[in-house]
Order: structure tokens, then C-alpha cells, then sequence
């Protein structure tokens, strides 16, 4: 089951950040239809596919190992162009970060996503984002000035990858950030802004020292 944790800013900042008490959620390998009412998923399905809409509060949430659902399969097409399959990322912790251009919340997050990335980019660890509302451009624009240079999927045209995780995880926000394990795994999910990098930090380390 998802561990949950409201943190204040001190506690963010210290190895401390543990997840405390329980929450009971939903089995995460669910159908669409049952994830309906998840407002994010129910835009794509209704077509309208407005964007953010904010999150009650910072939430952190864990899964345990033996409570962890199927891996997601997922892609689309990157900003530049190419293809992308979570198959070329197999074996990696994976950071997903759902976001989008005039989202505030993602602008103010984006340096803390980067410098998690540039710390384990070669340790085993890929980030990929998925991009719910704008074209290519305006993607290729944003990374430009925020510096990112993990991909992002742009995912307005067909929502295939916001669905595909829509399939095992609630989206309850933009942004949200999913940790997955070696095995494609849903292990951690960050709802709402990232706080502090080391949040997210302290997520990758723990769920990279898990034994396959």
C-alpha cells in the first residue's frame, strides 16, 4: 500500500524524510474505467484535456515492494522527434515527471528534477518526462530555458503514456512525479510540487539499493 507524508520544509531537507502513516488506496492494477474519476485521466477520456489542476497539499507516497503493481509499458514520441519505448529504459530506476509549459507549479520544480538527474544519470538511474498539454516546441523552448536535459514525451496528441500509467496509478495533479523500481514498477509517487530535491533524492537512493 502507498505510505503517505505531508512534510514541512526542515523535515524535507533531512535524511529523516521518511514516509509514516498509512493510507489504504485502491489495488493499483485497476481498468481505466475505474480510474475514471481521477479528474486528469477523466480529461483525456472526455477529450478536453485542461491541464493542471492543483493538488490538495504536497504528498509524498510509497509502495511497498510486495504491494507494488505490474510494470507499465509505455512511450510515444519525444520533443525531438524520435520514439521512445520504456523498453530502452529497462532495468533502470525510472523518474517520470508529469508536467507542462504554463503549469507554475512545474516551473518552480524543474532546477530540483534537473540536478536529481544530473546526480544519478550515470548510476543506473533515466528521467523522463511526459509532457500532457503542449507541442514540441513549446516543450523544446521550456527545457531551453530551464535548463533540463532529461526527454519529455509530448503527450497531448494521443495520451498514450498518461494513460498507460492512468491504468495502475492515480494522476491526481500536474505536476506528478513517479518513482519506478528496476522492474517498471509504480514504487514512489511525489504529488503536487516538489518541495526539495532532496525528497526526491532520498526516493531514487532507496529504491535504486532494492534488491532485484
Amino acid at each position: 500500500m502507498f505510505t503517505s507524508l505531508r512534510p514541512n520544509r526542515s523535515a524535507a531537507r533531512s535524511r529523516a524524510v521518511r514516509l509514516g502513516s498509512s493510507v489504504v488506496v485502491a489495488a493499483l492494477a485497476v481498468s481505466l474505467a475505474a480510474c475514471a474519476p481521477d479528474p486528469v485521466a477523466q480529461q483525456y477520456l472526455d477529450g478536453s484535456n485542461k491541464g493542471y489542476i492543483a493538488a490538495n497539499g504536497f504528498r509524498v507516497e510509497e509502495v511497498k515492494i510486495a504491494e507494488r503493481g505490474e510494470p507499465v509499458v509505455y512511450g510515444g514520441v519525444l520533443e525531438n522527434g524520435e520514439k521512445f519505448s520504456s523498453d530502452e529504459v529497462a532495468g533502470d530506476v525510472v523518474v517520470v515527471n508529469f508536467w507542462y509549459a504554463a503549469c507554475g507549479p512545474c516551473r518552480v520544480e524543474a532546477p530540483d528534477l534537473e540536478a536529481v538527474w544530473q546526480e544519478f544519470k550515470d548510476d543506473g538511474v533515466s528521467f523522463i518526462g511526459v509532457n500532457t498539454y503542449d507541442q514540441a516546441d513549446t516543450a523544446l523552448s521550456f527545457a531551453e530555458e530551464y535548463g533540463i536535459t532529461y526527454p519529455s514525451l509530448i503527450d497531448v496528441n494521443t495520451g498514450e503514456a498518461k494513460l498507460a500509467f492512468a491504468q495502475v496509478t492515480p494522476i491526481q495533479a500536474t505536476p506528478t512525479t513517479l518513482v519506478l523500481d528496476k522492474q517498471g514498477r509504480v514504487a514512489a509517487r511525489i504529488i503536487g510540487q516538489l518541495e526539495d530535491a532532496s525528497i526526491l533524492r532520498t526516493l531514487v537512493k532507496d529504491i535504486r539499493a532494492e534488491k532485484a
